[in-house]
């Protein structure tokens, strides 16, 4: 099948433009009963392209206030030239501020209008700023203090006034426009239109009530396909709702009350001080109060990745933007809507995701099925009316018409479309969707988020899992600060909270911190490998304090403290001590640090750090705890044939403790560095990545190195997990982002596909477990689709072409469409996953997605039910003893629930496409178990009191009971089918030494 499917349907996840979007949508063509069910998922190709034309528009705005604030820096700081124009009064620009400004603001204490206010940041008017008085004078304006931050109680006011930071969003559908929606099926609405004029004309012919049954029953038959539909679909964008909640969840620093908390990102207010450090987005235009080398990412609204140096003279701060580096505070003064971010946040939030490639394939598979589905039709249709003129030709009676005539010929139009109806498996696609969006609300309880449908389908096939620590260790809560009842807490990363904590047992942390002053910060960076500040003492001297990996400190320490508390010169003797007992740490799996600093007493140099001649004060070791069950997750991966690699930027002995503690590191695999790894060759790489499992002293271009070099050379799919910054690079280039949750920066979780929000690897364990699910149950649903399609096709065809009658009439079929489609997909795609899934190896890129085993089980199947349908067609009446007025009746009918209790039997053997055992894990499956009982009981109902409406009439308990064991029949065949070995495409064989597992009966 995949043979067949035209180039257009073959997408890769990642990096696709708009225009291979909009061809597979032209390669589907007109053959789309219902487009907007079909496309209701699919990204916003329209709304896509005015988002970007937004963006640009907004680029060249803010380049043109960029130019105008250098401009009026310059002007500001050229105090000498002469002034050519008296500038306005104190009392002018109060006037022009708050022009306009409601009562009710002024007597809350505000005397800035909120569209002044909006407009200062926006266009970077440096100089009204500088009226203002800067920024204490902007926050005097706001009824705020810098340094105790807002009050609680005045959140209500200043949202009233100013707005809420919320940006204005597409209202959700509501249930009445998803059946509104089902009904734009255009075969639901011609069979429609086919039982209108069928109650017209039998009306006519049989009168009342008669002759309003056969219309009748297609449209009741119409009506429960739509609401059985509209309800599958309502539910299942609740459920995307509910998960859309969840990616927006995000917290900011903030000071409010006098105490630094977290609040809710859309709770943020104007006059809010937010604290900013690495990797935080931006969350609201403000003006920039203090900070240390503050770096602001403006590539989301500019589209420039030169990053901009905030600091008092360049003070404006854009939301959306992201902090690069260093650190800082702001003064929150627009938010929500009035923000340029929140205007283009409108248009993007209607854009909606990228179909999954499991979508555009199915797609595909659709458009092909649907093709020879519209050709049988139509074929059935030619043959029923040609039988039928050349019938009446032999009676002398093709002049002769009447109502009846006219309404045979509507009976076999109206079945010629049901059969479009059932042969175009619109539910393909949707099905993907339904699958992907049970698992995602499923990895939510399991502390997952997908932030990308197709990042859960794709995960399911990765080979490769590049991990740094944070998901294998237990990390604790860096800063000591006092909550509203006065406890004392530690926040920040796990390195410096183990740091600051053990300080704390040594002296009064407050007290220090109270009468040094800091001039100078250099955060850590994952290239130097160190962070520095500059301190001024109370005695009037500057000192530089350093932290970082230990032999890079060591090298910048020319002397040493001893054991008596003096300085003293650093030998050669005590080097290689030094060095020996960092390596004995590291052999212990534990992480290293040195500490040391430098005083400075040359005053020039105290606003740069150096990196030289600095004094050891300690070397300290960290013991990270690892996470119960990790070992057991590692072991899991390698089971699954996925293989892990721990990147990571400790010494290379501490990594290599840490991953044979983990089971990562066994006996013949390989450990290195990063500098050693990029100084390889392309081929080198190649031989060395299937044996590498260790990274150390990495930087980030060795992992996104790494994560290039295994996709795109050895056709990896590889996940990647990160928390930082400078993770988000590798996190794009990889198949799969995973971003950690409570450790992972802003800037890597908006860069990530799923989030995980326990930080922990056996969480990452479960996603591929759960995208694996998803692909195997999109698989049985195929299966089991296109054996009710080949069936009902062939036995209507074969039928029409024999005997000038479909057996299976119109309502029938739809009933069929309805077990096959929307039911039948709620049972198969939302099967949980058994840990049978991770015994098996993932599945290659570019594997067929219809395997040959699906096509074994579609086509033993298919070969059974025309069996018996047609036997039963034609001699079934000799063959059951069937005489009498109603023998054709009462035969079609047996027909017909023997044909739905070979789906519902079949429906059974989909649940595993290999294994004999198809009852494992069925007992706790309610989903399925309900599904099936309703079939059942709605077959009965249909069968026994639907009749006129349905075409049939009551059966006998023993047609009953041969009906029902002719459907089981069909297990025993799947069992024997199962035993039929088949040759796989090509051997599933990983480069990583992993073979692919056995598949057929021995899996039994």
């Amino acid at each position: 099948m995949d043979n067949f499917i035209p180039p257009e349907f073959d997408l890769d996840h990642k990096n696709r433009s708009d225009e291979a979007l909009k061809k597979w949508r032209q390669a589907v063509g007109t053959l789309v009963k219902n487009r907007r069910r079909r496309f209701r998922y699919a990204a916003d190709l329209e709304k896509r392209s005015e988002a970007k034309e937004q963006l640009k528009k907004l680029s060249e705005k803010i380049r043109i206030s960029f130019i105008t604030l250098t401009a009026a820096l310059r002007f500001l700081n050229g105090a000498h030239i002469k002034k050519t124009q008296p500038e306005p009064a104190e009392e002018d620009i109060e006037k022009d501020i708050q022009n306009g400004l409601q009562e009710e603001a002024r007597l809350a204490g505000f005397k800035i209008h909120p569209d002044k206010l909006g407009s200062l940041v926006a266009s970077y008017d440096i100089k009204t700023l500088t009226k203002l008085k800067g920024t204490d004078g902007l926050a005097d304006r706001l009824n705020v203090s810098l340094e105790k931050g807002v009050n609680t109680i005045d959140v209500p006011a200043r949202q009233n006034i100013y707005g809420v930071n919320r940006y204005t969003e597409k209202p959700s559908k509501g249930f009445w426009m998803f059946v509104w929606e089902a009904l734009h099926d255009l075969t639901l609405i011609i069979l429609i239109v086919c039982a209108v004029v069928s109650i017209g004309v039998g009306l006519a012919t049989e009168g009342w009530p008669k002759g309003i049954y056969d219309g009748l029953g297609i449209i009741l038959s119409i009506l429960l396909v739509v609401m059985v539909t509209a309800i599958s679909d309502y539910k299942q964008s609740l459920q995307f709702k509910e998960l859309d909640k969840e990616k927006k969840k995000i917290f900011i620093n903030v000071t409010r009350d006098g105490v630094r908390q977290k609040v809710y990102i859309f709770d943020l207010v104007v006059g809010d001080i937010v604290i900013l450090s690495i990797g935080d987005q931006v969350p609201a235009d403000g003006i920039f109060i203090s900070g240390f080398n503050l770096l602001i990412d403006q590539s989301s609204l500019t589209g420039e990745s030169v990053p901009i140096n905030i600091y008092d003279k360049r003070p404006f701060l854009l939301a959306g933007t992201k902090v690069q580096d260093g650190s800082g505070k702001m003064l929150v003064t627009t938010v929500g809507m009035r923000t340029e971010w929140g205007k283009l946040m409108e248009t993007l939030s209607e854009c909606g995701d990228d179909e999954t490639p499991l979508q555009v394939k199915l797609n595909g598979v659709a458009t092909i099925i649907g093709k020879i589905g519209l050709c049988f039709a139509v074929l059935t249709f030619l043959v029923l009316t040609v039988r039928f003129l050349i019938e009446k030709g032999l009676h002398n009676e093709i002049t002769q018409w009447g109502s009846s005539d006219a309404l045979l010929l509507l009976n076999y139009f109206a079945t010629a479309v049901t059969i479009i109806v059932v042969a175009v498996p619109e539910g393909l696609p949707l099905a993907v969707t339904l699958s992907l969006a049970f698992a995602m609300k499923q990895l939510m309880k399991e502390k997952a988020l997908v932030r990308h449908l197709s990042a859960c389908e794709t995960m399911g096939s990765a080979t490769c899992i590049c991990t740094d620590k944070t998901g294998i260790f237990n990390n604790t809560g860096a800063e000591v600060v006092n909550d509203k009842d006065g406890k004392r807490s530690i926040l920040g990363t796990p390195t410096e909270s183990a740091i600051l904590e053990y300080g704390l047992l040594l002296g009064d942390f407050e007290e220090q911190r109270k009468v040094c002053k800091i001039m100078k910060v250099e955060p850590f960076n994952s290239e130097k490998k160190k962070m520095s500040v500059l301190v001024s003492l109370p005695d009037g001297k500057t000192r530089a304090f350093c932290k970082g990996a230990s032999e890079i400190i060591l090298k910048m320490c020319s002397r040493v403290i001893n054991a008596d508390g003096e300085v003293v010169e650093l030998s050669e003797e005590q080097v290689s001590s030094m060095s020996d007992i960092i390596n004995g740490f590291a052999d212990e799996a534990l992480r290293t640090l040195c500490l040391a600093f430098k005083d400075i007493d040359d005053g020039s140099l105290e606003d740069s750090i150096p990196d030289s001649d600095y004094t050891l004060i300690a070397i300290v070791g960290i013991k990270d705890p690892v996470r119960p069950g990790v070992r057991e997750a590692v072991k899991i991966c390698l089971d699954a044939g996925i293989a892990v690699r721990m990147v990571t930027g400790d010494n290379i002995n501490t990594a290599k403790a840490i991953a044979r503690e983990c089971g990562i590191l066994k006996h013949d695999d390989l450990a290195v560095e990063g500098p050693e790894f990029r100084s390889l060759s392309i081929y080198q790489m190649k031989e060395l990545i299937p044996k590498l499992k260790v990274m150390a002293r990495s930087s980030p271009t060795d992992k996104h190195l790494l994560v290039k070099t295994s996709r795109n050379e050895l056709g990896e799919v590889v996940a990647v997990t990160g928390d930082g910054t400078n993770d988000a690079p590798a996190m794009h280039e990889a198949d799969i982002g995973l971003a950690m949750g409570i450790a992972g920066t802003e800037v890597a979780k908006e860069s990530a596909d799923v989030i995980v929000l326990d930080d922990n690897f056996s969480t990452i364990v479960n996603v591929a477990k759960w995208g694996r699910s998803v692909y195997i149950n999109i698989q049985k649903f195929v299966q089991f689709q296109l054996t009710v399609n080949i069936v009902a096709l062939m036995i209507n065809f074969i039928s029409a072409c024999a005997s000038g009658s479909a057996p299976l009439t119109a309502v029938q079929l739809l009933w069929v469409n309805l077990i096959m489609d929307t039911l039948g997909a709620l049972a198969l795609a939302t099967e949980p996953p058994n840990d049978g899934l991770m015994q098996r190896p993932p599945v290659r890129r570019n594997e067929s997605f219809i395997t040959r085993t699906m096509w074994r089980n579609i086509f033993g199947q298919s070969i059974y039910q025309l069996a018996i349908l047609l036997v039963l067609n034609f001699i079934g009446k000799q063959i059951l003893g069937l005489t009498g007025s109603n023998a054709t009746a009462v035969l079609n009918t047996f027909i017909f629930n023997t044909f739905v209790f070979c789906q519902v039997f079949n429906e059974i053997n989909s649940r595993d496409i290999e294994k004999i055992n198809i009852f494992r894990g069925l007992i706790g499956n309610w989903i399925f178990i309900g599904i099936i009982m309703a079939t059942v009981v709605f077959q009965v109902i249909i069968v026994e009191f639907l009749g006129a409406f349905a075409s049939t009439v009551p059966l006998n308990w023993q047609l009953w009971v041969l009906s029902i064991a002719l459907g089981a029949v069909g297990m025993p065949i799947a069992v024997v089918l199962k035993c039929i070995p088949v040759k796989n495409d090509a051997p599933a064989t990983q480069h990583d030494g992993y073979d692919a597992l056995p598949t057929g009966p021995e899996l039994a």
